[in-house]
């Protein structure tokens, strides 16, 4: 199996998770209502699935082994939308989130910008994914020999065997910075 092949299946979960998230946002639309849990749900599931887990792969594995290829200029040129694109997905989940909170704290006119922000993302994630799989993972393969290629897909599953223990290491670290009433 090629590096890609984890990557590829990633974006097929993170897909299904996006399709999803926009049937529940055009319920938004109609009812004038949001469930704060699902918008935690989809929010947990991109910050940990998509971006620490999937980008973290790309940008801690993939892309730094690629820096140390030559790459044509078309190809870096590709990587560093992809980065750019990593940070504008991070920036607009933060934005989602202090949108709810805000709306929980009874800003009604928040519930605009939550719908706003999630079509932002599910109509941003399909064109990055496209991005991803047609135009950057099969040509960067050429520039990695198979035992290249073999280390990185043996650092990919080590990446993600530690995940859970990232997670919830920090999720224990937040619990205990709770106060309780």
């Amino acid at each position: 199996m090629k590096p890609i092949g984890p990557l590829m299946w990633e974006h097929r979960l993170i897909e299904k998770m996006l399709t999803s998230m926009m049937r529940h946002i055009d319920q938004v639309e109609k009812s004038k209502k949001v469930n704060p849990l699902i918008i935690d749900m989809a929010v947990d599931f991109v910050r940990t699935y998509a971006d620490r887990t999937h980008h973290g792969k790309e940008e801690e594995i993939l892309f730094r082994d690629l820096a140390k290829k030559n790459l044509t200029p078309e190809l870096k040129k590709i990587m560093q939308e992809l980065l750019d694109d990593h940070v504008w997905g991070r920036k607009t989940t933060a934005s989602l989130v202090a949108a709810k909170v805000k709306y929980l704290q009874g800003e009604e006119g928040k519930l605009t910008e939550i719908i706003s922000l999630a079509r932002e993302l599910g109509n941003f994630y399909p064109k990055h994914i496209e991005k991803e799989d047609k135009h950057f993972f099969y040509p960067c393969q050429e520039y990695f020999n198979k035992d290249e290629q073999e280390k990185m897909l043996a650092e990919f599953w080590e990446f993600d065997r530690k995940m859970i223990h990232e997670k919830y290491n920090k999720v224990v670290e937040e619990y205990s910075g709770l106060k309780c009433c």
